[in-house]
């Protein structure tokens, strides 16, 4: 059964979407089966997965709110490997239309309740606000992992969104926590990046990823060729880094399942 994870932060221009689309591409290699669920209306992970957001017929819009089945919504031609529910500027209608909505808080919930059993990994794309779309990633989530660059008002951030997860958790999902916490846009020549990361470890200990992400150009110029970084550029530091984020995300998850 599916391990579903929710990329979330507040603050816009941390990585998150970068985050979700690499991550999946690079879970994808290691020949697990790989859903991405975009959930921000702009669609720019929709994008980064080589799909035109403005030609799909179904969206995460459909899946939300009309209950249009999952297997007529999912996109399975991707340049990454992984299976993708797509969005665009409709998924901005769905936020308005669930406002009216019996259980709208669990409607992704119940749409992947159906069929999580068929795949590895769910990740879940969110946007950068907190709002009903949020909610229902959080709600449908096992765990939420935080990019973060590493500088003074994305430490600020970070304390309010902690907060968040905790009043989501016991609303409406218990069983919440955090994944991770993944330093984005990393440059450790800069005094501040290093400091900032060494207060991440020490209030956050094992829960900050070893693994860092580094400022890289080919990180920024995949999604206008539509393709996560490994396929654009497998040997760029980019590439490498999401490579090892995901086998340490899988070393962890073994780990935990010994225990």
């Amino acid at each position: 059964m599916a391990k579903i994870i929710a990329i979330a932060n507040q603050k816009g221009g941390v990585g998150k979407t970068t985050s979700a689309v690499n991550l999946a591409a690079s879970m994808a290699a290691t020949k697990r089966k790989v859903l991405l669920i975009d959930l921000d209306p702009q669609g720019n992970a929709t994008m980064g997965s080589g799909i035109d957001k403005y030609e799909v017929e179904y969206s995460a819009y459909d899946l939300l709110v009309e209950d249009v089945p999952f297997e007529q919504v999912v996109e399975t031609e991707t340049s990454g490997g992984y299976h993708v529910v797509a969005a665009n500027g409709d998924v901005t209608a769905a936020e308005v239309k669930m406002m009216e909505m019996y259980g709208r808080e669990l409607r992704l919930k119940n749409a992947l309740d159906k069929i999580k059993d068929q795949y590895d990994f769910i990740f879940i794309d969110c946007p950068p606000s907190l709002n009903m779309l949020t909610v229902n990633a959080m709600a449908a989530a096992d765990s939420v992992i935080v990019p973060m660059q590493c500088e003074y008002y994305a430490l600020e951030g970070l304390t309010a969104l902690m907060d968040t997860i905790s009043q989501l958790a016991s609303i409406v999902n218990p069983k919440l926590k955090i994944e991770g916490i993944l330093r984005t846009m990393y440059d450790p020549r800069n005094r501040l990046a290093n400091d900032v990361s060494e207060q991440l470890k020490h209030h956050f200990g094992d829960k900050v990823y070893r693994t860092v992400i580094p400022r890289n150009v080919r990180l920024a110029e995949a999604p206008s060729f539509g393709s996560p970084v490994m396929y654009y550029d497998k040997s760029s530091s980019g590439a490498k880094a999401y490579l090892a984020l995901a086998g340490e995300m899988l070393r962890r998850s073994n780990k935990n399942a010994t225990a």
